[in-house]
Formats: C-alpha cells, sequence, structure tokens
C-alpha cells in the first residue's frame, strides 16, 4: 500500500512539474508575441476632405391621339441632367462646388422639326477660411453661366399658296427659315468672381456678400449683341443702337461687356429625408460702372421628390430680371422690344440615379 501510494504522489509531482512548465513557457511566448505585435505599426486611415455627389435624371414624355374630337397633336419630349457637386472641408478651409447641365428637346407633330426646351450650363465654386468670428469666413466665388447650342424661337412659316389658290403645307427648310435665334454657346455667357464674406449660420444656409465683383458677359454671336445688352464700338457709324441693330450693323457690337460691381447669393437646401429634398439660390449683382441701371436677379428652385429607387418627380424653376436683356419681337408686328422678368418652369418625371462618396 505504501508503494502504492509512493507511486502515485510521484506520478502527481512530475505532472504538475510538466504542467508548470509549459504554462511557463506559454506565458513567456504570448508574452512574446505581444511585444511583437507592438512593434507592428497601426495602420491609420486617410483622412477624407472631400464629399463628392451626383445625381443624373433622364426624363421621357410622350403623347399620342388618334381620332381625339378635342384635337391635339402627337409629341414626345425628352430631357437629361446632371447635378453634381464636390464639397471641401480641412481645419478652418472650405469650399462648395457644383456642376449643373440640362438639355432636353420636344417633337410634336405640327412642326416637323426637333424644338430645343431645355439648354443650360452652370458652374459655381465658393471657397472659404474662417475668421475668429462663429459662422463667417473670408470668400472668394467663382460662376459660370452659358448654353450648349443655338436655342431658338419658333414661329410659323408664312402661308404660301399655289396657282390655284390652295394653301401649301409648309416643308421642313419653311419652318427651319421662320425660327428666331435667341441664344447659343457663350452667346450669352457670364463670368463673375468675386471676394467677401460667407456666412453660414445653419448647415441649411449661407449668405455670400462679395462687394468686389469683376464680371464679364460675352455674347459670341453677333446678330444677339444688340438682345443682351452689348454697347457700340468706339468709333461706330452710329450713335443709336436700335438703329443699328435695325439696319443689320451688327458689327458695331461690342462683343463683351466687363462689370464691376457687388454681388450678394443666398443659398438654402432642405433634405427631408433621403427622398425628399428642396434648393433655391437667390442672386443680386449690382454694377457700380452703370449705378443708375437697376440690379440683376436670378432666382432659381429645384423640388426632388424621389418616388421609387430609380423613379423621381423633379420641379424647377429659372427667374431672370436683367434690365439690359430685351426680348425682341420676333413677331414682326411693329410693336416695340420689351424688357422684363423672364420665367421658366419644368415638371418632369422619369429615371434617376445618384452616385456619392463621403467623408
Amino acid at each position: 500500500m505504501k508503494k502504492v501510494f509512493a507511486l502515485i504522489s510521484t506520478a502527481l509531482v512530475a505532472s504538475w512539474t510538466v504542467f508548470g512548465q509549459n504554462t511557463q513557457e506559454a506565458a513567456a511566448a504570448a508574452a512574446a508575441a505581444l511585444s511583437a505585435a507592438d512593434d507592428v505599426p497601426a495602420v491609420v486611415e486617410k483622412p477624407k476632405y472631400w464629399t463628392n455627389t451626383i445625381l443624373t435624371n433622364i426624363n421621357f414624355g410622350q403623347t399620342y391621339l388618334s381620332q381625339w374630337a378635342a384635337g391635339g397633336y402627337n409629341n414626345f419630349t425628352l430631357a437629361a441632367n446632371i447635378d453634381a457637386s464636390a464639397n471641401f472641408a480641412k481645419d478652418k478651409l472650405l469650399g462648395t462646388n457644383r456642376l449643373q447641365l440640362d438639355y432636353g428637346f420636344l417633337y410634336s407633330a405640327d412642326k416637323p422639326i426637333l424644338q430645343t426646351n431645355k439648354d443650360r450650363i452652370y458652374f459655381e465654386s465658393k471657397w472659404g477660411y474662417e475668421t475668429p468670428v462663429k459662422h463667417l469666413a473670408y470668400s472668394a466665388s467663382f460662376d459660370f453661366k452659358t448654353q450648349f447650342y443655338n436655342n431658338y424661337d419658333y414661329k410659323t412659316p408664312a402661308t404660301q399658296k399655289d396657282a390655284d389658290g390652295n394653301v401649301i403645307e409648309p416643308s421642313t427648310n419653311d419652318w427651319l427659315g421662320a425660327r428666331v435665334l435667341k441664344s447659343g454657346l457663350f452667346a450669352p455667357a457670364y463670368i463673375n468672381l468675386g471676394i467677401g464674406l460667407l456666412w453660414t449660420p445653419a448647415p441649411w444656409f449661407s449668405l455670400n456678400f462679395a462687394p468686389l465683383t469683376g464680371g464679364a458677359v460675352i455674347v459670341g454671336i453677333p446678330e444677339l449683341r444688340y438682345t443682351y445688352g452689348m454697347d457700340l464700338i468706339p468709333g461706330s457709324s452710329y450713335t443709336d443702337k436700335k438703329a443699328a441693330y435695325t439696319e443689320s450693323a451688327y458689327d458695331q457690337f461690342r462683343a463683351a461687356r466687363f462689370e464691376l460691381g457687388a454681388q450678394i447669393k443666398a443659398d438654402a437646401s432642405w433634405v427631408i429625408n433621403d427622398n425628399f429634398s428642396y434648393t433655391t439660390q437667390l442672386t443680386l449683382f449690382y454694377n457700380y460702372l452703370t449705378p443708375k441701371v437697376e440690379p440683376r436677379i436670378t432666382w432659381d428652385n429645384k423640388v426632388f421628390w424621389k418616388l421609387a429607387k430609380f423613379f423621381a418627380l423633379t420641379v424647377s424653376t429659372n427667374l431672370i430680371y436683367d434690365p439690359l436683356v430685351i426680348v425682341r419681337d420676333s413677331d414682326k408686328d411693329g410693336k416695340a422690344d420689351t424688357k422684363g422678368v423672364q420665367f421658366k418652369e419644368f415638371l418632369e418625371f422619369g429615371f434617376t440615379y445618384t452616385i456619392s462618396h463621403k467623408r
């Protein structure tokens, strides 16, 4: 019995000794591994200062009539829009950049030509550096606005009759000849560069006041220079711009008008949820060089309502008041040229897709 007890005791002591050695060795190995892990530099994710978003829309509309008693014409419309933004924020420096591209056309059975009904290029960039005053920053801003292609007022051709007195249906060339040119690429183009202060009291609102704003209005198509208020060239044989335009002396007008003034631009954006948003921008520009002329005003609004994953309803409006722009009497009925508020509105439904990259 004593021999058995001695053998059991010896076995327990040996097992404990081996277990203790293994435990110490395991602990030493773990400590070495932990120490080695501390020597490996941690992977630090690089800071991202940009937030990018691209919103695309393609909208299509169509009307078909067959023996419709109330009358009307078959027609279809197609329009595309890109609204891209790139915003930057780092320490005290912040910037917002936005590019809006719109183009659309319609076809109606009563006019055998494609008619442009939407054409716009607008880019703006605002940069600010925070001041000691809360919500206030020194700012520099730039904006550029024009259109892609020639745009017309589509008038009905004059009625023509054959030898028997029957009305001749206007041809495509007749329709093209009757249209009146209204604008084109860089005709006009508005460019502004301003320095001032940027006030952002809330994430959804900003007000940029640039008391030192230099700008230019460019009209590259000579026959449109009178319409957009271009001055006569020095030494012109004409003293009246209306007379020069009436006599088609388009080469007597300047191609550009330089401006120096103050600009106020207010932006507001409400995002109700991921599917509904409203943005608005009001801009006023006063030209120091023409103190008796009223300020130029533009007001843009856009409501975006995403109804399904890839379909949305968009309502947009553009209002312009430019006291130098003349709305020509293209009907040639003897009435005088007029000035006033220009307004455009679009209600569209179609395919939408958004690409975004957040910080």
